[in-house]
């Protein structure tokens, strides 16, 4: 489902036709801390340009016709809370951007989003993730881990999904069309972890083993590099 390859856009336009430099990507952050990090380089190192975009209670996306691609990252919210001001404007820009041609990848809540749009259903799960964690995939060009997981919400996704990968615990990967969602964080990195957990401070009373997940993301760093280029790749289907 995710193998048509990001050449349909021709090289030096972008998917509305005008002329470009470089295909673009934007990226949706929904909070101050949060970074497009391990993914917008292998984004970039593949020849595509980035704009980050502070979305959420930060605003409504705001149209961006030249972007070819949309990465969605996380959120500390869930994406069935009703009570969000910004949610359904979001939800509609994503609708709309799907609608126009724009090859998404959802990571966490951004996969929730992509799982809602497209009919499928997002609850609490059963047990939450978090850590690191490796996966069972059913691709080989979906790399098994180590993937950090960060997350209590869990998508239940619709018919026209293909399950990439999975743990006993929840989805991890699905594709549905040209559309690639994960549950993990394949943009993390130490720095990502540091300002993350300065700024969770449930995460800081709970006794979660933050100075160890930090310690294990200096120690894979090399891996989780590869593994973004990996995912990347699988999501332009390179």
């Amino acid at each position: 489902l995710i193998s048509t390859p990001c050449r349909q856009f021709s090289v030096g336009y972008n998917h509305s036709g005008r002329e470009s430099s470089l295909m673009r990507a934007q990226i949706w952050r929904h909070h101050r801390e949060d970074h497009g990090g391990l993914i917008s380089q292998a984004l970039r190192h593949h020849g595509i340009e980035v704009v980050e975009s502070l979305v959420g209670p930060f605003g409504t996306p705001t149209s961006d016709d030249t972007a070819d691609f949309l990465v969605v990252l996380g959120s500390s919210e869930s994406v069935y809370d009703e009570t969000l001001p910004w949610l359904s404007g979001e939800m509609d820009e994503l609708r709309r951007r799907i609608d126009d041609g724009v090859r998404v990848l959802g990571i966490c809540f951004g996969a929730q989003m992509l799982c809602l749009v497209h009919g499928g259903r997002v609850a609490k799960a059963p047990q939450g993730e978090l850590g690191w964690y490796h996966i069972s995939t059913r691709t080989p060009l979906l790399p098994t881990g180590p993937w950090f997981q960060y997350h209590n919400d869990h998508c239940e996704v619709p018919p026209t999904a293909e399950i990439l990968g999975q743990t006993d615990l929840a989805i991890q990967a699905f594709a549905i069309g040209q559309h690639l969602g994960v549950q993990f964080h394949p943009e993390v990195d130490s720095g990502q972890l540091r300002d993350w957990f300065a700024a969770d401070t449930d995460a800081q009373r709970s006794g979660a083993s933050i100075a160890q997940f930090i310690e294990d993301a200096e120690m894979y760093d090399t891996e989780l590099r590869e593994n973004a280029d990996q995912l990347v790749r699988l999501f332009l289907g390179l």
